[in-house]
């Protein structure tokens, strides 16, 4: 899949996005891996960072980027159909932050 830059006024959204299924086959291939390990590799990688945030400990890969959990604090809010204020909740959220290397191959 070629890279290439987004022409002034033109979304990011536009490009194709990667699936599971193409991770899953760009891995194999570059490992030589069957197709079944590298979902399995995939799968197992992708849980292992989930359970990680999951018991607040951030994923640290070096290079590429951090996986951490941050808050949105709670605030005071406003139905729009009502009118009514509410108060929303303080909620969890998962968060990745690019390591250098990544910044770098993403420029």
């Amino acid at each position: 899949m070629a890279v290439r830059q987004a022409a002034r006024g033109e979304a990011l959204a536009s490009f194709a996005t990667m699936n599971r299924q193409q991770l899953i086959d760009r891995v194999a291939s570059a490992s030589d891996l069957p197709r079944d390990a590298a979902a399995r590799a995939v799968d197992a990688t992708l849980a292992a960072i989930e359970g990680s945030l999951r018991d607040g400990e951030p994923v640290a890969l070096t290079g590429f980027g951090r996986f951490h959990v941050a808050s949105h604090t709670g605030r005071r809010g406003v139905n729009p159909r009502t009118g009514e204020r509410i108060e929303v909740a303080t909620t969890a959220v998962a968060r990745f932050t690019p390591g250098e290397r990544l910044r770098r191959a993403v420029r």
